[in-house]
């Protein structure tokens, strides 16, 4: 199983798709993570459980 998801991210700056791995194998977390694009914060709570990503909220960090 793998526990590292890939997630599309929109920035709710710039308005720009990227992409970050999301760690399952703790359940769900929230992080904060940089815009790969515009390199502002965002505020992550990504609802998962072991290999599968159920939900991500993105909101400005």
């Amino acid at each position: 199983m793998n526990l590292l998801e890939n997630i599309e991210v929109i920035c709710p700056y710039c308005g720009e798709t990227f992409s970050l791995e999301a760690d399952t194998e703790a359940g769900s977390y929230a992080t904060t993570e940089d815009c790969s694009v515009c390199c502002r914060p965002i505020a992550l709570s990504i609802r998962c459980h072991p290999g599968v990503v159920e939900g991500i909220n993105v909101e400005p960090g």
